[in-house]
């Protein structure tokens, strides 16, 4: 698991108060029976009139044209039609601002509150309402056939592209072939390009049509081509799966199918916001406990009403920010939308949305919000301290994982503070005073 502490987002969602990182997802290969993805006839004619011949490429870069002409044999061998290859790579350059974004993505960082003062802000919130107005009959026959949360759905769409006004336009084909060349994850982008070429391919967007974010994650919902191949559906009944237009139909319904085939369970929440009694054991704070809701309420968990939480089903605490923040209770419909993003303030983010967008109110508890996030080299700093004390056991990565929280745990433990296991600046001078 990334910690709270890190997130990851869409280039598309820069201004949409989000941050320019690109969401990870899994990187799908095949599609499974039964997802209700459709797979249009090939249809040459909407690829242009070009000669079957290979494209004139407009860059300066030579090492990059050489790479192209590589690639070229490997996508041909994949099954990409010469005819597909070319149209859609007329034109493609070398995208230096797409690197420069990639090279800069690891270093930033917010605090939760600030994430989600900004995922769940007045005018997201207000905007997704009217989106749930505009589009509430799509939105409830999307909820009737895949059984998502239909105010799950619009919250992704709100925080993935700020309901469809930054789906991003950068033309993906040669982001990804920029990517790919670049190398330090060539493999994973190739697989991606290879997968664009196949959307080309089939018929459901034209090369100049298929825009997104410098990472190549696209449309309403930002899918990566290895997402879309295995889950976008073809809504309206078209016969194309179509996530880029104006309509947001297929897109949204490509994200219910999404999370539908990752688990879904219809009526039951992503989680409840929850209050602590006094003298808790914050070692129970992790996502491998899991204890129905009557069972916490006899150790005193209870909602922020005051009351115990309804059972519905297995539950785990989560507390982003340590002790002096939010808790809450979480259920498997919290990890089906990790599987869109892994980052817990994403999913926090979503499912607090979404609850906003049915008229629930504001999280209750306050947030620390004189703490400082610990920067990269300070993350790192702090593995070090912990491992030479003999509380860690794991590469020094900067990656607030869960070994690192139990490392924290521990040495909490042993100073006699709260074992709640989060990386705050105050840990890490306690680290220093050793």
């Amino acid at each position: 698991m990334i910690s709270a502490l890190v997130f990851a987002a869409s280039a598309a969602q820069v201004a949409a108060e989000i941050f320019p990182r690109p969401i990870p997802r899994p990187a799908v290969a095949t599609i499974a029976a039964g997802t209700g993805a459709q797979r249009p006839e090939s249809r040459p004619a909407e690829l242009g009139q070009a000669q079957v011949i290979k494209a004139q490429m407009s860059t300066s870069n030579g090492a990059f044209d050489r790479w192209i002409d590589g690639f070229r044999g490997r996508a041909l061998a994949r099954g990409i039609s010469a005819r597909t290859f070319d149209t859609a790579f007329r034109g493609v350059r070398y995208n230096s601002d797409v690197i420069k974004k990639d090279r800069n993505q690891s270093e930033y960082t917010k605090q939760i509150w600030d994430y989600l003062d900004s995922a769940a802000s007045p005018t997201r919130i207000e905007n997704g309402r009217k989106a749930l107005r505009q589009h509430g009959r799509k939105l409830d026959a999307i909820e009737a056939r895949y059984g998502v949360d239909k105010h799950v759905v619009a919250a992704v769409w709100g925080l993935e592209s700020a309901y469809g006004e930054y789906r991003g336009d950068i033309p993906v084909i040669e982001a990804l072939a920029t990517l790919a060349f670049d190398g330090r994850r060539g493999k994973f982008f190739e697989a991606q390009l290879i997968d664009a070429l196949k959307i080309v391919q089939s018929g459901d967007v034209a090369p100049r049509n298929m825009t997104g974010s410098w990472a190549g994650a696209m449309g309403h919902t930002q899918f990566i081509p290895s997402s879309y191949q295995a889950y976008a559906v073809d809504f309206t009944g078209d016969g194309k799966r179509d996530i880029w237009s104006d309509d947001p139909s297929d897109a949204l319904a490509s994200t219910a199918a999404y999370l539908a085939r990752h688990g879904w369970i219809k009526g039951q929440p992503w989680g409840v916001e929850v209050t602590l009694p006094r003298g808790f054991n914050y070692g129970l704070a992790n996502r491998k406990t899991q204890k129905m809701p009557s069972d916490w309420a006899a150790l005193g968990v209870r909602g922020v009403d005051g009351r115990p939480v309804p059972n519905h089903g297995a539950a785990s605490i989560l507390l982003p920010a340590g002790s002096q923040g939010a808790a809450f209770m979480i259920f498997k419909n919290f990890a089906v939308i990790e599987r869109y993003n892994v980052a817990d303030a994403y999913v926090i983010g979503v499912g607090h949305l979404s609850d906003r967008l049915r008229g629930g109110p504001a999280i209750q508890a306050s947030w620390p919000r004189g703490y400082k996030p610990l920067s990269f080299n300070d993350r790192k700093d702090m593995q070090r301290r912990l491992t030479r004390a003999g509380f860690l056991d794991d590469k020094i990565d900067g990656i607030i994982g869960p070994n690192t929280i139990n490392a924290i745990r521990a040495f909490q433990r042993a100073r006699g503070v709260t074992p709640d296991g989060y990386p705050s600046e105050d840990l890490l001078k306690l680290l220093k005073s050793r």
